[in-house]
């Protein structure tokens, strides 16, 4: 009908070691979707922006080194360029090439001169492989590669949630450095991994999209000891 338009499948990802991406569009709305799940959409995106927004103002210096885990629609690295300073440098770790495929192509309106930025480098990665090999490299981890703190697209990625993958991430941080995680829910034990690994954890939690009142987010904000982390604001 006229109020609800046809949802087209645009395209069909596949994510290294099984499974699958849908891509889909409803009138001028695009939907990724794993399964039945909906993982990121057009419409909301509150959160996935505030996910670079308050860990830039949670330091004290905006040229430093960023990592971004997960391309999705590109908001959350729109927001970090807007948020660090023209000195600043971002690393994106993206698992599957047809998201970046998807980036230029159908969702390009959404990312606008984001990948061209000189500031961006794009690396088709493993997020959790970039973290291992970067010892005391990045003033800000920023990872949205699931829907919370475990596993969900690919199994492997319980590693990134995991007491190692947190010291791994603790270790790939300068001090002051900020590991911010982004979640569709709540998880108890996951700040609780995150204090024993060391960091001074802040949990916050945001409406999905503007005006909800039932459905929230989470983010994660873990400072890892030193001058880079603004104390005032943790």
């Amino acid at each position: 009908t006229a109020d609800h338009p046809p949802i087209e499948m645009v395209d069909v990802a596949k994510i290294p070691g099984g499974g699958e991406l849908h891509l889909l569009k409803c009138g001028k709305e695009y939907s990724i979707q794993f399964g039945r799940d909906e993982l990121m959409g057009s419409q909301d995106h509150v959160s996935e922006k505030a996910l670079a927004t308050l860990t830039s103002e949670r330091l004290v210096s905006k040229n430093g080194h960023v990592l971004v885990g997960g391309l999705g629609m590109g908001f959350t690295l729109g927001a970090a360029l807007e948020s660090w300073s023209a000195e600043a440098s971002i690393t994106v770790a993206e698992l599957i090439p047809q998201i970046v495929a998807w980036a230029k192509g159908p969702l390009a309106h959404l990312f606008g001169e984001s990948l061209a930025d000189p500031r961006v480098s794009l690396h088709l990665l493993d997020v959790y492989d970039v973290i291992l090999e970067s010892p005391q490299r990045f003033d800000a981890i920023l990872l949205d590669v699931d829907n919370g703190p475990d596993g969900f697209i690919t199994t492997v990625n319980d590693r990134l949630y995991s007491h190692t993958g947190l010291q791994a991430a603790y270790r790939a941080l300068r001090p002051g450095g900020l590991l911010s995680v982004w979640s569709s829910y709540a998880d108890d034990s996951f700040a609780g991994r995150l204090s024993a690994s060391g960091f001074k954890v802040d949990e916050i939690i945001l409406p999905a999209y503007v005006g909800s009142t039932e459905r929230w987010h989470n983010i994660w904000f873990a400072a890892k000891p030193g001058d880079l982390a603004d104390d005032s604001r943790l």
